[in-house]
């Protein structure tokens, strides 16, 4: 016989609630930045993808193979792949050899890639001046703090997350 459920204290519960709410603001944020991204640098051969990639190319201090890059994004390498097969076949990157891994080239930005990208981040910082517009720096920074906080949370659990399915499935099934 398993013990009586705890029932959760009226903090734990609206604690429940305000994450819920923030996980379904943070998935429509994340679909209307990529909506809102694709549309502002469209023109210029970009999409939010290809976007984020040249950024985590910018960021790198040396060239980085496309297992790396997609590491550092937190995004599956396949997907990272694609988009550096389009970004090259286009003339935005270029792959040149690794010294460390034959079949691992390097991704770097041709002038092309360097000069969209250049511009894209212009375009950025136009349309964050209309979007914070009367928002403090202090509460962006806030809001990034504990974005980030999740995230580490989130990659900090991850082993409890088999345990939870486990017990929460044995539970379902008694």
């Amino acid at each position: 016989m398993s013990p009586a459920p705890r029932t959760p204290s009226e903090d734990r519960l609206r604690t429940r609630r305000a994450w819920s709410g923030l996980v379904v603001e943070v998935f429509r944020l994340n679909g209307d930045l990529i909506d809102g991204g694709d549309a502002l640098v469209r023109d210029l051969g970009l999409t939010s993808a290809r976007w984020q990639v040249l950024g985590a190319i910018t960021l790198s201090p040396v060239p980085l193979p496309v297992a790396h890059i997609a590491r550092n994004m937190g995004l599956a390498r396949q997907s990272v792949q694609r988009v550096v097969d389009e970004m090259r076949d286009e003339g935005l990157v270029r792959l040149e050899p690794n010294p460390h891994h034959r079949r691992a080239p390097l991704v770097a930005m041709t002038p092309r890639g360097e000069a969209a990208y250049g511009q894209a981040m212009a375009r950025k910082d136009l349309w964050a001046d209309v979007l914070t517009e009367g928002l403090s720096p202090e509460a962006i920074e806030a809001a990034g703090t504990l974005l980030r906080t999740l995230q580490q949370r989130i990659g900090a659990s991850q082993g409890h997350i088999a345990t939870i399915a486990a017990a929460t499935r044995k539970e379902t099934q008694e």
